[in-house]
């Protein structure tokens, strides 16, 4: 009895472990560059649709949008109107942060 619950102790761990690394590599595959949206910047400015290639960098650059709404020299890009319209037709959500 106290070997299978050692084994299911040991499995549990295992699994959390392999969800932590799994987290991680989410994380640490983004890189923050607000140049990424390069793509966007017609779009949030013009007031345009976007384009299908700057849905896709705006989705890989959701975790950094938080960073990019703190920094004044970015954080209109983010928040304006235009943002706003470009976001949500890409089917991305804005954070509040």
């Amino acid at each position: 009895m106290k070997a299978s619950h050692n084994n299911i102790v040991v499995g549990a761990l295992l699994m959390v472990s392999l969800v932590l690394v799994y987290e991680a590599e989410v994380c640490l595959g983004v890189t923050c560059d607000p140049l990424e949206l390069s793509p966007c910047l017609s779009a949030i400015v013009n007031g345009s649709p976007p384009s299908k290639q700057c849905c896709t960098k705006l989705k890989q650059q959701v975790p950094c949008l938080c960073q990019y709404i703190k920094d004044p020299n970015f954080s209109k890009y983010v928040t304006n109107p235009n943002a706003k319209k470009v976001a949500s037709a890409c089917g991305v959500t804005i954070p509040t942060c």
